[in-house]
């Protein structure tokens, strides 16, 4: 795909300007300035150009000679009318135009000129692509053939002459926009064609690469109104016959109607507020209809400052196309084609003086890239640059801990923005409210729940067949002696589990025993690992107690005993891979380590993963079905809801304060709490369900990825910035719309890290996010600058 785009880094061309003050009669003040396109002049230098009649006379019969070889402009060769000997009439032509060329190169080694010419040689190389500025408002001065002075034509090969007017109004950058990014949009005018023909002109345009083209056929003025306001354009193209008298012209757009520039002012202000960037006029006489339109600030032009045969323009335009379309700047494109020109004289005299670029003093010379990328290499190496150091401050600032809040602030938004779940049915919670409190079974309790209401509701349980029944509650109540069976019960029932806590650090709390009489294997510890804002968001598996007089010696969480005993029933067990993770069937439960993820600087003592939590109806609490301790006693709960299932026993009473938070908000907008017995189900349900379901656990990129992944957009977020500003450089919305591109970015970056959680891989966000507005602000902040800066040199 190709665009057109304002050059603004010109390796290796240097900017000629030439400031004429004054005509051929009077004379000439002169200012050269010399510097490299972009930048300030390092040389400026005053001299004078003497009057010269003689080359003022011979220009003008140059013109009369030239102009009496056609009879209409723009004709075919079969029309061309001439008063006497053909041969005879183009050696005159030739023989005057060699007299201007003489007058011309005389004139510029006049003495007065000669210290400027000598500065010419000295600050600038042979070789070097030069931009020659003729500034002037002296129509007289235009009408010279300036591209035959010999250190243009002669000794700097790469250089071309463009016409330009002394003001020094700075232009409002051009807004680069087009509903097709990937074309340049071009408005064709095909006016009247009496005489002409200008289809071949339009099969030109139609065969041109990288380029949409819309044709006006003889159109109607308000036809031609109504399409250069409806819609972005980028080049504006005119081919028929025109003439200008003076600083004025007009074009023929049809058989009946003529147009004046004039006529079309607010269209083309508009046009080239909304892209317009270059004009062509592939018609006659055109010197006064660039003077009109420079005066409404379109960047560039191109007219033939004389009439011009049908077959040359036809030439021309060819010649053009194929050099400027290759993404070769438009200098070397008309340069090309002016000496492409010179082939076809001898039938044609003088083609090659025909087409002359105009241009706006204070614009940026216009490139056409043949690639569809919007960086040329410099500004690709730049940005690439600006990524990786802006990438390698935010990751190094991550590594260090400084992203920790955020990022696990947007993992619970990330947690609370996915689809509701099903209720886990593997799992029943049985708890103990403030009304089980008071049941009549409760009287002796100490504690929650009473040893004799735990024996009555472990009987029930094994009538309704649980497969595994985990007690959420310490035991520190003594069994009397006439509850002998209970004991015997967590002694020999290989299906129950019971919990005890290693330690608390945080209280210097020694930890809790676990009941009486149940064995090492069937104890699970309760301690979890709260992150710095006390919400859980790890799953603590397994640990070797840093006490070694703690109570509890169990080796594995409580939650993951249950899961372990429950899939052990169905031939899957826990085991360790060679590199030293736990496995479940075929799902490897990896390790929680420091700086990765979101946790950079964080203690990952003991075997911990991420808890994925399990939300339905938007609330944790509904991880499984409920019963309460007084439905199981009363009967109240059938085999259906317990057989098979684990069983986990707690307390939800306010009044006993066991509960954790989690990344969940109330309605109220608090942070949610669970009580510990719906944690410990979420923990033993993220377990059964991953190996069970395959629902997904929470995981990272490796380290690489996660660079790959921040750097990607630290460069899409550069690349945002240059494209909008680009279409809108420097203009009194630009800002907004790069507001608007850099906000729809980070919402499709916040919904692709929504995807890939859903999925169990949490990824970078607000490294990403950092990234993708400091780059495209530090991007925004140097094209500002860059684009002040050479508009300060432009208008200089």
């Amino acid at each position: 795909m190709s665009f057109v785009e304002n050059s603004r880094v010109l390796p290796m061309r240097k900017l000629v300007v030439l400031k004429l003050d004054g005509d051929l009669h009077l004379g000439v003040q002169v200012t050269l300035e010399i510097g490299e396109e972009g930048k300030r002049p390092t040389t400026e230098m005053t001299g004078k150009l003497p009057p010269n009649l003689d080359m003022a006379t011979a220009i003008d019969q140059w013109q009369s000679m030239y102009r009496s070889l056609w009879k209409f402009t723009r004709i075919k060769a079969k029309k061309i009318i001439y008063d006497g000997s053909i041969s005879q009439r183009r050696k005159e032509c030739d023989n005057k135009a060699n007299e201007v060329r003489e007058h011309l190169n005389n004139w510029l080694l006049s003495e007065s000129f000669r210290p400027l010419r000598e500065k010419w040689l000295k600050h600038l190389m042979p070789d070097e692509e030069v931009r020659v500025l003729i500034r002037t408002h002296c129509l007289q001065l235009k009408k010279l053939p300036w591209h035959l002075w010999d250190l243009v034509d002669r000794d700097y090969l790469k250089a071309e002459i463009v016409l330009s007017i002394p003001e020094s109004e700075a232009v409002t950058p051009a807004l680069q926009t087009s509903t097709s990014r990937n074309k340049i949009r071009i408005l064709a005018i095909l006016g009247d064609s009496d005489g002409i023909d200008v289809e071949q002109d339009r099969h030109l345009l139609e065969k041109l690469p990288g380029a949409t083209t819309t044709f006006l056929v003889e159109p109607e003025c308000s036809n031609i109104n109504d399409e250069l306001w409806k819609q972005p354009w980028n080049i504006l193209f005119f081919a028929g016959h025109s003439k200008s008298e003076g600083d004025t012209g007009c074009i023929y757009i049809n058989q009946t109607d003529k147009l004046t520039i004039d006529e079309l002012r607010y269209a083309l202000t508009n046009a080239v507020a909304n892209g317009l960037q270059l004009a062509i006029f592939n018609s006659c006489d055109g010197l006064g209809l660039a003077r009109e339109l420079q005066d409404l600030q379109i960047p560039q032009i191109i007219v033939m400052r004389e009439p011009v045969p049908d077959l040359v323009a036809q030439k021309f335009l060819k010649y053009f196309l194929e050099v400027f379309s290759s993404g070769q700047s438009i200098y070397a494109a008309v340069r090309t084609a002016r000496q492409r020109l010179k082939g076809i004289e001898k039938e044609y005299p003088n083609a090659s003086w025909l087409p002359v670029i105009s241009e706006h003093p204070a614009v940026v010379p216009m490139t056409w890239l043949k690639s569809g990328w919007f960086f040329n290499t410099r500004r690709l190496e730049s940005l690439l640059l600006l990524s990786l150091l802006i990438t390698a401050g935010v990751l190094g600032i991550r590594h260090q801990g400084g992203l920790q809040t955020w990022e696990l602030l947007s993992s619970d938004q990330l947690m609370r923005s996915r689809p509701q779940e099903k209720q886990d049915w593997r799992v029943l919670i049985v708890t103990v409210t403030e009304d089980d409190l008071y049941l009549p079974e409760q009287k002796q309790k100490s504690g929650s729940l009473s040893n004799l209401a735990l024996a009555r509701l472990l009987d029930k349980l094994a009538q309704l067949q649980a497969r595994t029944v985990g007690l959420d509650i310490y035991r520190s109540e003594p069994v009397q002696p006439n509850q002998v069976s209970l004991t015997t019960r967590w002694k020999t029932d290989d299906n129950f589990f019971a919990i005890c806590k290693v330690s608390d650090r945080t209280q210097n709390y020694p930890g809790v025993s676990p009941p009486q009489g149940v064995p090492p294997e069937r104890q699970g510890f309760s301690d979890i690992v709260p992150d710095s804002d006390n919400v859980l968001r790890r799953h603590l598996l397994a640990m070797q107690p840093a006490n070694p007089t703690s109570p509890c010696t169990a080796p594995y969480a409580f939650n993951a005993q249950l899961a372990f005993h429950y899939l052990n029933k169905e031939g899957i067990s826990a085991k360790y891979t060679a590199s030293g993770d736990l496995q479940l069937g075929n799902v490897v439960l990896k390790r929680l380590r420091s700086h990765m993820g979101g946790y950079q600087q964080v203690d990952t003592a003991g075997y911990q993963i991420l808890l994925n939590y399990r939300s339905y109806q938007g609330s944790p609490l509904e991880i499984a079905p409920k019963v309460t301790l007084t439905d199981v006693l009363k009967g109240k709960v059938n085999s259906e809801q317990v057989k098979d299932r684990i069983v986990l026993i707690g307390t939800t009473a306010q009044s006993f304060r066991d509960y954790s938070l989690t990344p969940y908000m109330t309605e109220q907008g608090f942070t949610q709490e669970i009580p510990g017995v719906i944690l410990q189900a979420q923990m033993v349900s993220q377990l059964v369900s991953a190996v069970k379901d395959g629902r997904p656990l929470i995981r990272v990129l490796p380290i690489w990825g996660e660079v790959l992944w921040v750097w990607g957009w630290s460069v899409v977020g550069g690349a945002i910035a240059f494209a909008v500003l680009q279409i809108l450089p420097w203009r009194d919305r630009s800002g907004l719309y790069l507001v608007l591109a850099g906000g729809g970015l980070l919402i499709v970056l916040y919904v692709l890290c929504l995807i890939f959680f859903y999925q169990g891989i949490w990824l970078p966000l607000i490294p990403s996010a950092l990234v993708l507005v400091i780059t495209s602000g530090t991007m925004a902040i140097y094209l500002s600058l860059q684009s002040s800066q050479q508009q300060l040199i432009s208008i200089k």
